[in-house]
């Protein structure tokens, strides 16, 4: 439904459709996913963890973002485990009710300990 939504143009909560080249067949390959906005910056966070799209955009360096018939091409750089807890405490606190199932009982109310402990699992891309 978001998927569909955002192909029209209507952003949910963030929503985009993320577009990227894969890394052996070269074809466009897309899937919804949540922008993250925080003090001037925009992040990517793979909530599912090292997914294909992370794969993919790995390999690629760079994505597209889509919300309708708009379409922006961006590099990125990969975040550190060291600098994720601020981005995945600001993430679970607005998408928590979607994504909350994939960080096993963390929340956006969990030390920063804790989320440092849980960062390597979960790929977070800074967009450029």
């Amino acid at each position: 439904m978001v998927l569909k939504l955002t192909k029209l143009g209507v952003s949910v909560l963030g929503s985009r459709v993320l577009s990227v080249r894969g890394r052996k067949s070269g074809e466009l390959r897309s899937v919804p996913v949540n922008l993250l906005k925080l003090d001037g910056e925009r992040y990517l966070v793979a909530p599912r963890g090292v997914t294909q799209w992370v794969r993919n955009l790995r390999v690629a360096g760079e994505g597209q973002l889509n919300v309708g018939r708009r379409t922006e091409t961006f590099t990125y750089t990969e975040l550190a485990d060291v600098e994720k807890p601020e981005i995945l405490r600001a993430y679970l606190k607005r998408w928590k009710f979607e994504v909350g199932v994939f960080f096993d009982g963390v929340d956006a109310k969990a030390s920063d300990e804790k989320l440092l402990e849980i960062a390597p699992g979960y790929p977070i891309f800074k967009l450029n």
